[in-house]
């Protein structure tokens, strides 16, 4: 190497300790940025707000704490309006114009599934929102879907088991005609085989249907020993409605399994009594068995900012999952001091995150290695009156008996 050369090195490298020594108080001072879209309005906009509290309360607390590495964290939302269509241009803005440093995906699958290329194509870490099997076909090994759920079978395993104290032997079917309910249905389809049950109705409806009368009707005359359903929120109220207008007949012993709504304060609030005897997943109940370290703190804290907001005042379906994923974040680039995404994948997937929702590990597809999807059926519930599902008893898990707080009992007599 040439005296000129040397000394060329010799300058840059003092050059670039000055500008470092200016540089890093600077970059002390600018936040970590943690962009998402989350759905504010449209289909999801319910469930959306709730959620983005939770994530709001994380930055809040984590900033009260002196922020990450030194740094503020600062929350970048966008609104994806509940439409798929929208999430790979807004996650592009993210990275490409706001500079994110990290990554949230939208709440629910529809929303999240077109991001998967992006993400895997530049390598990024993607924390999942309350989706569903949005990384089997592209299997990227830096998505982590913080839901309860792995594979479709999770959803109604436990429903199936409850079903087993009263030596069912019949089942019938009654599925929204949607991708989703119908991944979920094949799942409960294939529980109800390997137990031997024979399939005496099914039916998929249209996802527009508002009167479900006829189908009631039809399930009565076919007297099943359970019955399965996957719905959303509102063909969940119809159903329940009409068969209570109607009646399922004294043969059902178990109904419910899949119905997506009734985890909802609104829904529950408006259904009251015409609950009781339903056993329905659910993510989270204030049972003593699904009292986490931090969870009621966080409930409580929630519950003020959802009046204010006018969103679900319980939260317990999506809230304390979305804290939980600012946990995990927090608990990732605190232990390896870095932002870098294959760095704090690797750590996420090696290690247990500890959360508000319990501690969790994840498998090789992104998902809970360990499902956890409780069944909990309605009990002494009364008309008019939210407050009654703060306390336990109003929900009791029936499966599975890690977290069991009482015996299933047959539809009519926990109707009455």
């Amino acid at each position: 190497m040439t005296g000129i050369k040397r000394r060329g090195v010799l300058v840059a490298g003092v050059l670039a300790l000055a500008i470092g020594a200016f540089a890093s108080p600077a970059l002390a001072q600018q936040p970590i940025k943690i962009g998402h879209s989350m759905a504010l309005t449209g289909a999801l906009g319910g469930g959306g707000k709730a959620a983005l509290i939770a994530l709001q309360l994380w930055v809040e607390d984590v900033n009260a704490k002196g922020g990450l590495l030194g740094r503020k964290v600062e929350l970048v939302t966008y609104d994806d309006q509940s439409n798929p269509a929208t999430t790979p241009g807004i996650y592009t803005k993210l990275l490409d114009v706001d500079k994110v440093d990290l990554l949230i995906a939208p709440y629910a699958t529809v929303p999240t599934a077109p991001l998967m290329p992006l993400v895997k194509q530049r390598g990024l870490l993607l924390m999942g929102n309350y989706s569903f099997q949005v990384n089997s076909r592209v299997q990227h090994d830096m998505w982590f879907n913080n839901a309860p759920w792995n594979v479709a079978a999770s959803w109604s395993d436990n429903f199936f088991k409850a079903g087993k104290k009263f030596n069912a032997k019949t089942v019938a079917f009654l599925v929204a005609d949607q991708e989703f309910a119908q991944n979920l249905a094949r799942g409960a389809k294939s529980i109800a085989a390997t137990q031997g049950l024979k399939t005496v109705y099914e039916q998929n409806y249209p996802p527009t249907t508002v009167d479900f009368s006829s189908m009631i009707r039809a399930i009565r005359s076919a007297k099943p020993d359970i019955v399965y359903v996957m719905s959303y929120p509102n063909d969940s109220v119809a159903i329940v409605r009409s068969v209570n207008e109607i009646g399922v007949g004294p043969s059902v012993k178990l109904i419910g399994g899949g119905m997506v709504g009734l985890q909802f304060a609104p829904v529950m609030e408006s259904l009251g009594s015409m609950l009781n005897g339903w056993v329905n997943y659910h993510t989270y109940v204030p049972e003593k068995s699904m009292e986490f370290p931090g969870v009621k703190n966080f409930l409580a804290r929630y519950a003020k900012k959802a009046v204010e907001a006018k969103v679900d005042p319980l939260g317990y379906y999506l809230p304390p999952y979305n804290y939980a994923i600012g946990q995990m974040l927090e608990q990732a680039v605190t232990a390896t001091k870095s932002l870098d995404h294959k760095v704090l994948a690797k750590y996420i997937r090696e290690n247990e995150m500890k959360t508000i929702v319990g501690g969790i590990r994840y498998g090789k597809d992104g998902e809970w290695a360990d499902a956890r999807v409780v069944m909990v059926q309605f009990r002494g519930v009364v008309d008019k009156n939210v407050e009654q599902f703060r306390q336990p008893g109003k929900q009791v898990i029936v499966e599975p008996a890690a977290y069991k707080t009482g015996d299933v009992l047959p539809f009519d007599k926990a109707r009455k």
